[in-house]
């Protein structure tokens, strides 16, 4: 099956360029990423902090099925434009995986599509490498789908 998410990585690059159409409206896509609830149905995470601004910062939390925490995600948003643009970092705490600068815009294509692009800037082309070993293409592309169809049901 084809993944809809699609990742582009150029060699020698220190970065990832993720793009992915929606059946949605880009606010109701924007949406999925401001909104707690909806994040913590789509990412599958808890949301601890999530402050949807310029300057706000965010923290998330996933547990295992006997409430172990397995992973912690914190981040500063730096630019923040809504329906457009958001521009933070990423940290997974207690990770090989240094502290990563993602910049999120979201297109409006139609009344009803929209398309969002993500680009992930390492550290390093090691660590971004690093992290194309893992199932993250798979996890990402899920998570995607997830939102969509959760986001599909609030129109």
């Amino acid at each position: 099956m084809e993944l809809k998410t699609k990742i582009n990585a150029q060699d020698d690059k220190q970065e990832l360029v993720i793009t992915r159409d929606f059946d949605l409206p880009v606010e109701l896509l924007f949406k999925a990423y401001i909104e707690p609830e909806i994040v913590a149905q789509w990412m599958g995470t808890k949301v601890l902090k999530l402050e949807s601004k310029k300057h706000g910062s965010y923290q998330f939390e996933t547990s295992d099925a006997k409430g172990n925490v397995v992973v912690q995600m914190n981040g500063v948003i730096h630019e923040f434009i809504p329906n457009e643009k958001i521009t933070r970092t990423f940290e997974m705490e207690n990770s090989p995986f240094t502290v990563q600068l993602e910049f999120l815009e979201f297109d409006k294509v139609s009344e009803s599509t929209s398309k969002l692009t993500m680009q992930i800037v390492y550290k390093s082309t090691a660590l971004r490498n690093q992290m194309l070993q893992l199932p993250f293409k798979q996890g990402l592309n899920m998570a995607h789908n997830r939102l969509e169809e959760i986001c599909s049901k609030l129109k």
